[in-house]
């Protein structure tokens, strides 16, 4: 009997768990480490955020689908790798063995900049506790009646929380002031097209958001740029970029230039063979790209089935990471605008479409929930 241990429960991973619901592995012994009884779905916070959706409708409940695919879950962190010994080792001091490891544990927010801030500050990662903090902000804001809110990153994660924030502000407050700055360093959505970065530059200002280029760090009142303005903040949303968990510098793991684990055709590590990644984690050598959601999800499948392959001595099913990616952006109110390429477009039918994707992606999890009723019938 092969042990497969996956560590952490994310996008990729919730495939990897529908794919073992469906048909069970033989030979295969399967268990999931990961800090939290649920997944939540990062493509619906921002309309989480904004108001259009119930926390548990973006979340995936990993009890009921770890039950349907005969998994062993073991709710805790991951805090180090001994890849030499194929040990894992956990927060509450579990040491587990692997024959098989695919890690999909996400990253970190760095905040290092920011901490110094005497705003609240909310990174975006891990989600529990960001939605526990958002929660909590909101509250604060309506016994204030007001609210002084910045976000950190001009990428496409702080334009949506930005947005949605202001607008959900707006809706709470009434006619309470509700000021939202968005602080983009060097230029609005890097990477992306001008089309694209217009529209959204037009609508961030038609919401009523502040851009503000430059690069900021904390202070006592909230944020002090790198030219010597200031932005008077209560909270500040972190979402600036991802670091690597520093136990992943011992594993032993072979890493990229930016410190995640280096992975290869079919999302395998390049040191180690017994070992997968995917998501955040992960960073394809052979082919480059974002550090996106997207690109977990997509790797959901090839994963399942070169761990399948993996565990069966089977060699790897490849796999190539699509050039580009369509990305619908949620604005606040429930419209949305669309890139695709050098494409851009906005309305309420990208709004339709993104929530149609999104609905659809959390409904592949609820066979967990149903093979829960049946046993329980």
């Amino acid at each position: 009997m092969k042990r497969l241990v996956l560590a952490g429960g994310g996008h990729a991973h919730l495939n990897v768990l529908t794919t073992l619901a469906a048909r069970r592995w033989p030979g295969v012994e399967v268990v999931l480490v990961s800090p939290y009884p649920r997944q939540i779905y990062s493509g619906m916070v921002p309309g989480w955020m904004a108001g259009h959706y119930r926390l548990d409708q973006c979340a995936a409940r990993l009890e009921p689908l770890v039950a349907a695919a005969g998994v062993r879950f073991v709710e805790d962190s991951v805090v180090g790798i001994e890849a030499g010994a194929r040990l894992i080792h956990t927060a509450g001091g579990e040491a587990i063995a692997y024959d098989l490891l695919s890690l999909d544990v996400g990253a970190r927010v760095d905040t290092s900049c920011l901490a110094a801030s005497g705003a609240t500050l909310l990174p975006i990662r891990p989600l529990e506790a960001f939605v526990a903090g958002w929660e909590a902000y909101l509250e604060a804001s309506r016994q204030r009646g007001r609210a002084r809110l910045a976000v950190v990153g001009g990428g496409a994660a702080g334009v949506e929380l930005a947005l949605a924030a202001r607008y959900r502000l707006g809706q709470l407050l009434g006619d309470g002031p509700a000021a939202v700055s968005l602080v983009v360093g060097s230029a609005l959505l890097p990477g992306h097209g001008p089309a694209i970065a217009r529209r959204v530059a037009a609508t961030l200002a038609g919401q009523g958001v502040t851009v503000v280029a430059g690069y900021a760090a904390g202070d006592a009142d909230g944020l002090l740029l790198d030219d010597g303005r200031h932005i008077a903040a209560d909270c500040v949303i972190a979402a600036t970029g991802v670091q690597p968990a520093p136990w992943l510098a011992a594993s032993g793991l072979a890493l990229a230039p930016d410190g995640f684990i280096a992975v290869g055709d079919g999302q395998q590590s390049v040191s180690h063979r017994e070992v997968f990644a995917a998501g955040d984690v992960a960073s394809r050598v052979d082919a480059p790209h974002a550090k996106s959601g997207v690109y977990a999800v997509r790797a959901g499948p090839v994963l399942a089935a070169n761990l399948q392959r993996a565990a069966a001595g089977q060699p790897l099913q490849p796999y190539r990471p699509q050039r580009r990616s369509l990305y619908l952006l949620a604005t606040g109110p429930k419209r949305a605008i669309m890139s695709w390429g050098g494409l851009a477009a906005a309305g309420a039918w990208a709004w339709r479409w993104k929530d149609w994707i999104d609905r659809r992606f959390m409904a592949q999890y609820d066979v967990g929930m149903s093979h829960a009723k049946e046993s329980q019938a």
